[in-house]
Order: C-alpha cells, then structure tokens, then sequence
C-alpha cells in the first residue's frame, strides 16, 4: 500500500491519537492517509488533521492483510544479543520513520541469563518528555522481545535523563531524515 492515498475504513477502529496517546475510535467509512507503515503499526492521518497510530491487530480495517505478522519463522532462532536488539529494531516511532535503536531511545538493554530462561531489562527514553507514545511503545518492546525463544521476563523502564537529543542518533537515521552528519545535539525547546 503506497502512502498518502486515501483509505476508506471498513469498520469502527480504534487508534492512539499521536503525540498525546489519547484513545480514539476511527468511524466506519471515515478516509485517512497512511503515513507510515513500519514495524507491524501503521500511522495514518485523518481528513480532520489528526495524526494516529493503529495497530496490527487492526489491520483488517485498512484493507491490509495481517497475515505477514501472524506467522512463525520458518525455523528456530537461537538467542542472541544480536537477536535481542534486531528485534528492538523492528520497533518504531509512529511520528518519525526510523526505529527506536536508530533514533536514539534505547538507553539500555541488559540481558540476564537464568536457568529457565533470560530476562531482559531495557531502558527507553522518548523525543520529548510529554509525548504520550511512551506507554505504546514500551508495549511494543514487551511484546516483541517476550515472541523471542527463551524469554522469561521482560521489563521496559521509560527514563527521561538524561534528556534525548538528535545527537543520540545513529548515522544511518540522520542520513535517513537528511539531517547534518556533524551535528551532535539541537537546542531542547
């Protein structure tokens, strides 16, 4: 699906009004705009002017297939750091193109082995310390860290210090969003 073209919706469905994460409830027949489709969520805009996040389980109601997202490997990964955080790649912020490793908001992933399984602790922070997002994005983590086998526990902690900057992103993000390489930090508003 190409973004910017207009959707009709098939039913009610509900989204999370971006940036401030309020619930809202996108009436059958209404027309939106994707955005961005990135990591199993897809942002849309509506003909009001609101920006929104709907979820992979609501799919159906853009006329896209979630089929893609319901199936399994096709073979047994072993566990890995790196398999941690390629998945943490998979993650990413509804407002800005790019996942939340490359962005910068990954403070922290500590892995602890146990007997019956590895518990996962990540430390996340947000572009601006009001965004709503939090709460959704943190969900995101959980969940897809908690498909990986082996998993025991996963906790996602939202810390806000240090304070995130465009400087925390990687090179590859701010040649993404054509940013200057050779700028380290932006005044915070």
């Amino acid at each position: 699906m190409k973004t910017n073209e207009p959707i009709t919706l098939t039913r009610d469905c509900p989204a999370t009004e971006i940036p401030s994460g309020r619930p809202h409830v996108l009436a059958a027949g209404s027309v939106v705009r994707m955005t961005q489709a990135l990591g199993g969520s897809y942002t849309v805009m509506t003909n009001s002017g609101y920006m929104v996040r709907v979820d992979s389980k609501d799919a159906d109601a853009l006329g896209i297939s979630n089929d893609a997202a319901d199936t399994a490997p096709s073979a047994p990964v072993e566990f890995s750091e790196k398999l941690v955080w390629d998945e943490l790649k998979t993650v990413y912020d509804p407002e800005i193109p790019v996942n939340v490793v490359d962005l910068g908001l990954i403070y922290g992933c500590e892995i602890k082995p146990e007997a019956d399984g590895n518990n996962i602790d990540v430390k996340m922070t947000m572009t601006a310390p009001g965004c709503g997002m939090g709460d959704i994005l943190k969900s995101d983590i959980h969940r897809k860290l908690s498909k990986i086998p082996t998993v025991k526990d996963v906790q996602v902690e939202l810390v806000l210090d240090p304070p995130w900057n465009p400087g925390r992103m990687s090179e590859a993000a701010k040649l993404q969003l054509g940013l200057d390489l050779e700028a380290t930090s932006f005044p915070m508003y």
